[in-house]
This record gives structure tokens, sequence and C-alpha cells, in this order.
């Protein structure tokens, strides 16, 4: 029987003469069952809402849930004996813990490896600090200091012996106009040991540099490869405390059905966090109790998140990184929602419109996306749509982007079925070893027929996703150019990027340090061209296949 701590009255949370008109659900919780395929679902009602505002309520009145910001969340659930009742549970911790009265326990697995969890953390905090000391280093500022101060003498001092020499060959003139035998023999001997002066002068301050910068360049790169090697050993504490971790988590469905968090996601990278969104916690409590769900809602609480997706007392549907992937697998054993209670269709949010795969063997897929669709899924339900939540329901979970393309952006995306081919892929791209070719319109002519981009681009945080040119904080971008055609009052251009930054090509094509001429239809930085789709466009990849060795080289037709 499950703890009646944790089961709460409605009256917890809701005055009885509260009364709820519409019962028009405003969100679906929604997955497709792994092994009939039919459409499982789970409403967030206006009754759910009701629940969730009298929780809000309760949490502002109490300083404990105000000190940090997460996801809450309710499910009203039936009792065997037809009575409702109220489960409540927050994400991951609160204040340290996961475990409070009144509220869902944690997903069974979480204890298993608390002891270790508790020594990796404490691990990782230890790595943290010395990441943190060793970046500080003084020795560093001193070193640089004493480069540019070397770099002025030795800079002083050639410009000194520039002029000496000038003077000498000068002297060495005169001396052969003036001068003969011995005379002249002596006197050229005199300018010579001045050279050679100067010589040594320039080699005692090279070795002088040499002395005393050596040493700190020495320590500087014990302490940078100590950082390395310290990244790497918190890279793998995570992945390994991780792994055991999705292996511990068990997760229980209302078929009766428990599998852990790597069988229900094989092959595939499992999010940091996975099993600990409310969600999951609250569905599988009532799974595990025979309790029948009847309706779900989440909400943000606490102060808003930088980029304001998330604000306090908002609701929002399954994240699609930790909580969609297991949602058909949860909701398994609910009877198939085919239509609601009030006479809505019930359909999934996904509109799987197929688009055209340009190239598929068993270990990746090369898709043409159409230009409107997000390339991986968004956060919340209103951005689940993309080629991966589309291929995923074709292919499986195991399925995951190699690279992404703007949502305005159409043409080829890579995707890999298994994690070593992601990952080998991923290589590819990182280390420049991919050919991409884009083809893009400009709404303005561009005077050089070929060239080459390098601007240093920034993504301001309380502007995103706008990028913009900083010589002082941005990063380096490469774009190679050449141009097609001039129709008319537009230029036909193909773009080779060199790096992956986020917008490059319009940026390079936008801003007056690149080509000072904007996409057609790329609203975000300035077109005021009225028109149905930024005209840019992903036309070619060559790549070398991560199992056979061979070139791959995919191409596309550009549509306009």
């Amino acid at each position: 029987m499950p703890c009646m701590v944790v089961l709460h009255a409605l009256s917890d949370f809701m005055n009885s003469n509260c009364a709820v008109n519409n019962l028009s659900p405003s969100y679906y919780y929604q997955g497709y069952c792994p092994q009939s395929g039919e459409a499982l679902s789970l409403p967030r009602t206006p009754m759910a809402e009701a629940i969730a505002s009298g929780l809000m309520q309760y949490l502002a009145k109490n300083d404990l849930y105000n000190r940090e910001s997460k996801m809450y969340g309710i499910l009203l659930v039936e009792l065997p004996t037809g009575e409702q009742r109220v489960l409540k549970a927050f994400s991951g911790l609160l204040n340290g813990y996961s475990i409070f009265d009144g509220w869902v326990p944690p997903i069974p697995g979480r204890s298993q490896v608390a002891l270790e969890e508790a020594r990796t953390l404490a691990q990782l905090d230890a790595i943290k600090q010395e990441l943190i000391t060793l970046k500080q280093l003084t020795e560093r500022q001193q070193y640089e200091m004493l480069v540019r101060e070397f770099e002025q003498q030795l800079q002083q001092m050639s410009d000194r012996h520039g002029h000496c020499k000038h003077q000498r060959q000068e002297k060495r003139q005169l001396l052969y106009e003036t001068l003969t035998g011995e005379a002249l023999t002596i006197a050229l001997e005199q300018l010579n040991a001045e050279s050679r002066l100067h010589g040594i002068e320039r080699r005692q301050l090279k070795r002088q540099q040499n002395e005393v910068l050596q040493p700190l360049k020495q320590l500087i790169t014990a302490t940078d490869e100590r950082m390395r090697e310290l990244k790497q050993q918190r890279k793998a504490l995570s992945q390994q405390l991780q792994a055991q971790m999705h292996a511990a988590y068990s997760l229980t469905n209302f078929s009766g059905q428990s599998l852990s968090l790597q069988q229900l996601i094989p092959g595939a990278s499992i999010p940091t966090g996975t099993g600990d969104c409310c969600a999951p916690k609250l569905l599988h409590y009532a799974a595990t109790y025979s309790l029948k769900p009847l309706a779900m809602a989440e909400f943000w609480w606490g102060a808003s998140s930088v980029n304001q997706d998330k604000v306090q007392g908002k609701f929002y549907g399954a994240c699609m990184e930790r909580c969609q992937p297991l949602m058909g697998f949860l909701l398994s054993g609910l009877p198939p929602r085919q239509r609601g209670r009030e006479g809505e269709n019930f359909t999934l949010s996904l509109s799987f419109t197929k688009f055209p795969i340009v190239y598929e063997d068993e270990w990746l897929i090369a898709v043409n996306k159409p230009p409107g669709l997000l390339s991986v899924p968004g956060r919340y339900s209103d951005r689940q749509d993309s080629v991966v939540s589309r291929l995923r329901h074709l292919y499986g979970m195991a399925l995951a982007a190699v690279h992404r393309l703007d949502q305005e952006t159409s043409g080829i995306i890579l995707l890999a079925r298994d994690r070593q081919t992601h990952r080998q892929l991923s290589q590819q791209f990182q280390q420049r070893q991919v050919y991409k070719v884009y083809e893009a319109l400009l709404c303005g002519l561009v005077t050089p027929e070929q060239g080459v981009i390098e601007l240093p681009l920034w993504g301001d945080p309380e502007n995103r996703p706008y990028q913009q040119v900083d010589w002082q904080r941005g990063k380096p971008s490469l774009t190679k150019f050449q141009v097609i055609a001039r129709e008319g009052e537009y230029t036909r251009v193909e773009f080779i990027p060199l790096t992956g930054r986020t917008h490059q090509l319009r940026v390079h094509a936008a801003d007056s340090q690149g080509l000072g001429v904007i996409i057609l239809g790329d609203r975000l930085y300035g077109c005021r061209t009225v028109t149905s789709r930024l005209h840019l466009h992903a036309r070619e990849l060559r790549f070398e296949h991560p199992q056979s060795g061979q070139i791959l080289h995919i191409t596309t037709k550009t549509p306009f």
C-alpha cells in the first residue's frame, strides 16, 4: 500500500466552493506504447491546474520552497475505492535532499548509489576547487607581463641596431672613397667590431629572456597539463556515476513492467537528471501502488531562468530531453486515448509529415529538412516537432542528430543510429573534416566574386539567439564564399563554412564587416523583403563513412 502521508485530499489544495467549469484539457502528456505502438496520453486539465495553483499558494508561504528554483508537479489519482487523491513531487533535490514528508520519494535506485554519489560529488568538488586555484595562477600574469617587456626591449634594441647598421653602411661607403691600405683595414675592422658587439648584446638579452621566462613557461605548461588531467578525471567520474545511476534507476509502468533507464534508452546518450523530474516520479509512484492517474500538471517555482524560458507560476509540459523519451513506457498499461471525454479528437502534437531521406544505411540516415522545422526537439510542448522527433517515431529512441541546422534553414541533416557512429561522426565535425556547402540568395548585390570571411561571433545571453561580431568576447568563425550568379537585385552565393558557429552564415552575410548583404528572408538580421522562408539551404555534405571508410558525398537540390 502507498504511504498515506504522500496521498493528499483535494481539500488540501482547493476550496470546497471552488468550481471548475471548463473541462477541456490544455495539454496532453503523451507517448507511444513500446509494445503495441498505440498512442497514449494523460491530460493536464483545469482541475489539475487548480490543484497545482493551490500548491503554489502553499509554496509561497514556506521559505523552504523559495530558496531555489525548480519544477514542481501534481498528479490527480483515483484509489481502488473510487476516491480521488493528489500526489505531489519536485524535480531533483530540494535544498540538497531527495526525500521530504508529504512528497513522492525519488525513483528507486538512487539509494543504491547514494554512497558512491556522495563520494563522487566530493571528488568533483575537490577537482573544481583545484581547477579554480590553477586557473588563477599568478605566474600566468607575470609571464605575460615579462614577455611584453622583453618584446619591447628587443624591439627598441632592433630599432637602435638597425639605425647603427645604416650608419655603418654609409661610413663604409665613405671609407672606401677616402682611405686605402692599412688605414682602410683598421677603420673597417672597427665597424665590424661594433656590429659584433651588437650581436653579442642581442644574444645576451635573448639569453636573459630565456633564463627568466623558461621556468615560468615550464610551470604554466605543467599547470595546463594538470588542468587537462583534472578535466578528464571530472568527465570520467561524472560519466561513471551517471552510468551507475542509470543502471540502478528502475521505472515501473501501469502494465506492471519495470525497466532500468539503460534498458529504456539503450545505446543512446542519457541526459544528466533523467528520472529525477516530476512526471516520471509521479507516474512511477502511481503505477507502483496501482493508483489510476486522471490528470497531471507541472509548473516552475522560483526565480525565472536567465533566458526567461521558465517563469514562476507558469505551467510546462514534459521536457523533451529527459521526460518525453520515457513517457510512452510510463503510460503503458493505461487504455489508449483515441477520444477525450468532452469529445475532442486526440492527436499527438508531433506532426509526422514525411520528408525526403536522401541516404540511409544500418549506421546513419541523412534527410533533407524543410524550412520551419526544428532539427532537434525543444524543451517544451510547443517545440517538440522536429527532425529527430519524427524519425525517432519511425526508427526508435537511439537515433541522434550529429549536427543541427537553424529552424529556418533547409537542407541536409545527418543522424546516427547508434552511439559509436554518433561519436565518430561528431569527431569529424569537431575536427573540421566534414565538407559542407550551403547555397543562399542575398537581397542585394555582392561585389567580390569570391573570398574568405573571418569574424569573431558572440551571442548576448540577454538577446538569444541573436549573434553579433565582437572582437573582445567573440569566438572565431571562418567562411569561404563564391558568387554563383547575379539575378537582378539579388546575388546567389555558395558558402563553405569552415567553423560551425550559431547563425555563422547569416551574420557573415549581413554584417558590414562580412558581405554586408542580408540573406533573403532573414528577418532576425534585418531583411525587410516579404518572403515565405529564409533563402539558405544546406546543399552538400562530404565525409568519411565511420564504418566503411569510404567518402560519402550527399547532395540535394536547392529549392529556391
